[in-house]
């Protein structure tokens, strides 16, 4: 289970941020996840709702975001999202379209207030 090391950085970026803002209390965190990032979002929010449990960053909230697979066609250019697996484009129908989005695991927030 992979996810346990990813919380377990998330919980080492905190805690960096933590120390890097003395007086304040983290509340909560963002995630963006994607579709076709092999993360578990379930499986991730477990692990780190057991790794800050009974610590200095309980009760801090994980908020996941799922992002969807997007690809871009090499032929026309046009982006767009990719429906029941199947990359084809839907502008010109070449079946061989680069993914460019969908695989991301980014913090992309966090919620801070004073003490």
């Amino acid at each position: 289970m992979h996810e346990l090391g990813i919380a377990s950085s998330i919980v080492d970026a905190l805690r960096a941020e933590a120390e890097a803002r003395p007086g304040t209390r983290l509340r909560a965190v963002g995630l963006r996840v994607g579709e076709v990032s092999g993360v578990n979002p379930d499986a991730l929010d477990f692990c780190f709702q057991s790794l800050v449990k009974g610590t200095d960053l309980e009760p801090i909230g994980l908020e996941i975001e799922r992002s969807a697979r997007r690809h871009r066609c090499p032929k026309c250019s046009r982006e767009f999202e990719v429906i029941e697996y199947d990359p084809t484009c839907p502008g010109c129908g070449e079946f061989h379209t680069v993914l460019i989005g969908g695989d991301e695991m980014d913090i992309v927030y966090l919620e801070v207030e004073d003490k």
